[in-house]
């Protein structure tokens, strides 16, 4: 069921990377052996229950790890093309998942609606992360939590300056807008968000390092006062 908020409207078609997709649909699907992806995503949504808000769900490729005790997923994807792989993936998994078009800067649905929000591997593409992250914090519940898998920044100084170079060049507009060094926890923790457990995964776990190696995987929970916000 889409519930419909008053929030300001960012339009879906905003998003759209078709050259960007096709090669992400592809790489998505072959890293969830080679590069140990699907584990990865096993513990990303073990243990969740009741509705679940997954924002930025990509080609979908996580529908099918949520865990029985999920009632429902409503599943944000605002580009075109991932949206429309992500609906034929919502068709083959047990637990209900209803992919909807929007952004995350301009969530489609009500205040304090679900139980959880997953994040995974879409911060470092949402054009403003504060508004993003805020709006997460509005549509989750009091004490509602936050499960994350990004990537950012990472590795020693020459590193560092390569991804800080890559965002400032050509790497945006090759990989979908996507940025390789932001600081996803630094950013939610600036969002009022209270830090659970979190890890550093390299990916690939083997292997030369990448600019878009760094990842974190981790929880995060909404303050259990309302949102004065």
């Amino acid at each position: 069921m889409r519930l419909l908020s008053g929030s300001a409207k960012v339009a879906p078609s905003s998003v759209h990377h078709p050259l960007f997709a096709r090669c992400y649909a592809r790489l998505s699907v072959s890293a969830e052996t080679r590069m140990g992806m699907a584990g990865v995503r096993e513990r990303l949504l073990a243990g969740l229950s009741g509705r679940v808000i997954e924002i930025g769900a990509g080609n979908g490729l996580n529908f099918g790890h949520y865990p029985d005790t999920v009632a429902e997923v409503v599943a944000i994807e605002p580009e075109p093309r991932l949206r429309k792989l992500a609906l034929e993936s919502a068709l083959r998994t047990e637990v209900p998942v209803d992919v909807v078009p929007g952004a995350a800067e301009a969530l489609p649905v009500k205040s304090e609606a679900f139980d959880a929000a997953v994040l995974s591997l879409v911060l470092c593409s949402v054009r403003d992360v504060p508004r993003a992250l805020a709006e997460v914090r509005r549509v989750l519940r009091p004490g509602g939590q936050v499960r994350f898998f990004e990537h950012g920044q990472g590795g020693g100084t020459a590193m560092r300056l390569t991804q800080h170079t890559l965002d400032r060049t050509l790497w945006p507009a090759l990989a979908g807008g996507c940025h390789l060094s932001r600081r996803p926890v630094a950013a939610l923790r600036e969002a009022g968000f209270t830090l659970g457990p979190q890890r550093q995964v390299m990916m690939p776990e083997r292997g030369p390092a990448l600019p878009s190696s760094y990842c974190v995987l981790g929880v995060a929970w909404r303050p259990d006062e309302p949102d004065a916000r």
